[in-house]
């Protein structure tokens, strides 16, 4: 069936009104509902919103002032940002920014319809805009009702659409939760695994087990010699996410490599970034590239390691590692990551060494690709998932609009 006759049928002839949002919606901030203190801890129950990205502060054991969404669902709406979550847990709420959406009436207009709507919008925000977006902005958008002079076949129709969508979200949500539980397993056998008793290792500086360490640079940024139409891959810290990393978001050209401290690092080294927020993760390039000035590279004598159990040590020990940063930055340099102790099974014999940390290795790249590959696991099914639910979201919501919009 084609996207316009399942369309056509949804509808069955019922005509699209459209009305402003403000009209179908009841809004007001959460005064009523403000946690009073900061005393948050995961033993309690009640969560702690706010708006913006983090939206779970936290949990409380206040029991006053409590928003029961689990029987009166709403939409949290940031007024400064434009960011929704549908909420149908009891909450407290941190921050006043917020505006808490209900549906004027639930016998005309379903509010998990208005949800679903909502996010086919864009915010129209520019850069530097703090205004209120609510009152002067999205209170006067036209939202599509099917059918609003009959509220029963109107409902019918938004239930239908919202019990498509609900289906992906749903789908989406199981595997976040997979996800995280083999996040879970991933870290257990990690710690298990790279965990050794005395006298089990021989614990060797890295930079006893390379062949040769290199870093990079920057070409002078503007300059269109060196970046347009550029084909080699340039790596910036960024990019450093404890991952495989077999492309970069920037190529620089020839005369780049030639005018700047750039230098071609060959493939399978363990990168680890040394500069500022990004200081202390790592990742294996899987392509001859160049980085910035901010990678130490290391490229592992596979007579001594294999690079894939360095790189396993160093993200378990990424906070060890960024702790020894120094200045207000916590820089790292080549010397402090160089110096950092790795454990080597069986170091006196080679053989029966590498075969342990193969051993160890194989365990630990199923669990990596499984809960980190965007081309093979987990987060490939969930970005899948995720196209499908706004395919048939745009699909299901996609109204031809009136002539004129108030």
């Amino acid at each position: 069936m084609s996207d316009l006759s399942f369309m056509e049928k949804l509808l069955d002839g019922a005509e699209v009104g459209w009305l402003l949002l403000g009209d179908v919606t009841q809004y007001e901030q959460p005064t009523k509902y403000l946690v009073q203190t900061q005393n948050y801890s995961d033993n309690f129950y009640t969560p702690v919103l706010t708006a913006g990205k983090t939206f779970i502060l936290g949990y409380t054991d206040e029991s006053n002032g409590i928003y029961r969404a689990s029987e009166n669902p709403v939409i949290i709406f940031d007024d400064f940002t434009t960011a929704n979550k549908w909420v149908d847990f009891d909450f407290k709420a941190k921050s006043s920014a917020m505006k808490m959406i209900t549906s004027s009436d639930e016998t005309k207009y379903s509010l998990k319809y208005i949800y679903y709507w909502l996010n086919t919008l864009s915010s129209e925000l520019i850069e530097g805009d703090h205004k209120r977006q609510w009152i002067s902005n999205f209170a006067n958008k036209m939202l599509p009702i099917p059918c609003p002079d009959n509220p029963e076949k109107s409902l019918k129709i938004q239930a239908e659409i919202v019990r498509i969508l609900d289906t992906f979200t749903e789908l989406t949500t199981e595997l976040t939760t997979e996800l995280t539980s083999r996040k879970k397993q991933y870290t257990y056998y990690r710690d298990h695994l790279l965990s050794f008793e005395e006298g089990e290792v021989e614990w060797k500086a890295l930079g006893d087990i390379i062949i040769k360490s290199y870093s990079g640079g920057t070409p002078t940024a503007g300059n269109s010699e060196y970046y347009d139409g550029g084909t080699i891959p340039w790596l910036r810290t960024q990019e450093v996410k404890f991952s495989d990393i077999d492309s970069t978001e920037v190529k620089i050209t020839p005369s780049a490599l030639e005018d700047s401290a750039v230098k071609w690092i060959p493939a399978n080294c363990v990168i680890v970034a040394i500069s500022g927020a990004t200081a202390g993760r790592s990742a294996i390039n899987k392509i001859p590239l160049t980085t910035n000035q901010h990678c130490c590279c290391l490229e592992i004598d596979p007579e001594k390691a294999l690079y894939r159990y360095v790189f396993h040590w160093v993200s378990l020990n990424y906070e060890s590692l960024k702790g020894l940063g120094q200045g207000a930055r916590g820089d790292l340099n080549s010397g402090i990551i160089k110096s950092f102790k790795i454990p080597i099974p069986f170091a006196d014999d080679p053989e029966k060494s590498l075969a342990e940390q193969a051993r160890i290795v194989a365990i630990l790249d199923k669990f990596d690709v499984l809960t980190n590959s965007i081309s093979e696991g987990i987060p490939r099914e969930i970005a899948l998932r995720q196209k499908q639910y706004e395919y048939y979201r745009d699909l299901l919501l996609s109204f031809s609009k009136p002539e004129v919009e108030a």
